[in-house]
């Protein structure tokens, strides 16, 4: 089955009815129980327009999107959401399930948020791309594989053939999100629920993605419903948009009508939730030791063998090479680069969390090196400490705030009573905006019952109770939207000043290394392309690769 004939008839099907709107929602609310999250919610989409709805965490989007396919589970929904695709008006609120389930998948499609969790970790991506295809097209075994190589060479992933057979954790995050999209267009449908589909790639990954999801737009005349909260993404690529506070919509209009001049308050907040510059711009006293340090950095990973030169040894993968750099205290180092530039890596070996073999050239720490041995490292393991880009899977669900806090106290301060730790960890909590008194109970609570941006400082403070020298983040603020995001900069950017903290910042969001770094390094596959002051870097880059980088930002 060639591509032309899967998709002739739905491109066909999507340019019927242009005239009136593909999907009008009036009145949409959305309760659990007696608590009522999506209250009067009204908006319409034409066929072929991209709208995109924005808004804080717990606003309301994500929900918005969910109850037009009704996959809330225990949801109460009034209102309605009329589906028209110009030959049939349908009501998707008040649509028996059997009817509603034709729909999904077919006319109306969803992206989610994270791929790995959203994609079958059990099955390669092609068969359950094909899947999809035998479900909903009645495609035999072969036309459906066939098809399915077919549409993820058209999101652009190299060697789709061999691509087809890989399981979602042999793919990077680019490609994974590329064969959700696959997935999600198998069918072709009407319209397309894009849910943040870009918030954990990098500058240039996100921009590849907005251009094939603009492209295949175009091609086939599906509407778009982009949830998102990067206002950068919003103004690339949508037509109107939409904001949403506290469940209720409070603005909408043209793009350029919105970011020119926004009327209502909560708009103008948003859009002046471009994080600040706070820091300390003196110059570093030259006789101060740095904190980090490495020079000719070189991180090699063993590679097996194909075939039977397996059996006899190992290649190798060069993920970092001639890295060298120096962070003293008080002051922050950006690395920017795609992925797999050798970001992730560069974090792991100043963690020392990679095997001594795999590591050459010199890494120091205040003048100490790695050793992997348990009580040579711990000094190390104390004044080094991490905070991870994903709040929610980097805090055990099953312990409480005070465990987690309090958990470094354990090892490295282990005189302290259980009253004295207690004490503690109130007030590392407290430094970082999470007092007991605003929070009752706070110590007995869970990490499900905050926020993002709370369950970063909860990290946060985790991190600072051992009171460290060096903090490394790893895209600390890509998964909180644009206002936590300014308040969790503003706490790092006052407790590097209070305390003296080196930070080693990792993130692809050029905003974020404007207003926190003083020195910046650019990575492409594993080499250090371009570095330099902050400025320099970002206002004049010299590589070609950087300018790209920024270009694309």
């Amino acid at each position: 089955m060639t591509e032309t004939n899967t998709n002739a008839a739905p491109a066909n099907r999507n340019a019927a009815g242009h005239g009136q709107p593909l999907l009008r929602v009036e009145s949409l609310a959305v309760s659990f129980g007696s608590k009522k999250v999506v209250d009067d919610v009204s908006f319409q989409i034409a066929p072929g327009e991209k709208l995109a709805l924005v808004g804080e965490s717990g606003s309301g989007k994500t929900v918005t999107a969910l109850a037009l396919l009704r996959l809330l589970h225990d949801a109460r929904l009034q209102g309605s959401a009329v589906f028209d695709d110009g030959q049939t008006r349908r009501d998707l609120l008040a649509l028996p399930e059997r009817q509603l389930r034709g729909l999904r998948g077919d006319e109306i499609a969803m992206i989610f948020q994270e791929p790995m969790t959203a994609l079958n970790p059990l099955m390669p991506v092609g068969e359950q791309i094909a899947e999809v295809l035998r479900l909903k097209r009645s495609l035999t075994q072969a036309q459906s594989a066939q098809a399915a190589i077919e549409l993820i060479a058209k999101t652009g992933i190299p060697e789709p053939a061999r691509r087809a057979g890989a399981y979602p954790h042999q793919l990077s995050g680019g490609q994974r999100q590329r064969a959700m999209i696959a997935m999600a267009l198998a069918c072709a449908p009407r319209l397309l629920l894009a849910d943040e589909p870009t918030t954990a790639l990098d500058v240039s990954l996100r921009g590849q993605i907005l251009d094939l999801l603009g492209d295949l737009q175009r091609e086939t005349g599906m509407a778009v419903l982009m949830i998102t909260h990067d206002l950068n993404l919003v103004r690339r690529f949508a037509d109107r948009v939409a904001v949403m506070q506290h469940g209720r919509l409070v603005e909408q209009g043209a793009t350029a009508q919105i970011f020119a001049a926004p009327q209502h308050a909560y708009t103008q907040k948003l859009m002046a939730s471009k994080p600040g510059r706070d820091v300390v711009e003196a110059p570093p006293d030259p006789a101060a030791q740095p904190v980090l340090a490495a020079q000719d950095l070189r991180v090699t990973y063993p590679v097996p063998r194909p075939g039977i030169r397996g059996w006899f040894g190992k290649d190798g993968f060069v993920a970092v090479q001639g890295a060298s750099f120096a962070i003293p205290p008080g002051r922050t180092l950006g690395v920017i680069g795609e992925s797999g530039s050798g970001k992730s890596t560069l974090a792991q070996a100043s963690l020392g969390l990679l095997p001594l073999a795999w590591v050459s050239g010199q890494l120091g720490i205040e003048g100490r090196t790695w050793q992997h041995k348990p009580a040579a490292d711990k000094p190390l393991r104390r004044a080094v400490q991490v905070v991870f880009q994903d709040p929610f899977s980097s805090l055990s669900p099953r312990m409480t705030i005070e465990e987690i806090v309090g958990e470094g106290l354990r090892v490295h301060a282990p005189q302290l009573g259980a009253a004295d730790r207690a004490a503690r960890v109130r007030a590392e909590l407290a430094e970082v905006g999470l007092p007991e008194a605003q929070f009752p109970g706070l110590l007995a609570r869970y990490p499900h019952e905050f926020s993002g941006g709370q369950r970063q400082r909860i990290a946060l403070a985790r991190a600072l109770i051992v009171e460290p020298e060096l903090l490394v983040l790893d895209e600390p603020t890509s998964a909180l939207d644009v206002t936590i995001q300014k308040q969790v900069l503003a706490l790092l950017q006052r407790l590097q000043k209070e305390r003296g903290l080196a930070y080693l910042l990792i993130t692809h969001d050029v905003d974020v290394i404007r207003a926190m770094a003083h020195e910046v390094l650019v990575l492409k596959d594993g080499e250090v392309v371009e570095s330099g002051p902050v400025r320099d870097v970002l206002d004049a880059p010299r590589h070609p690769y950087t300018q790209r980088l920024l270009a694309e930002a």
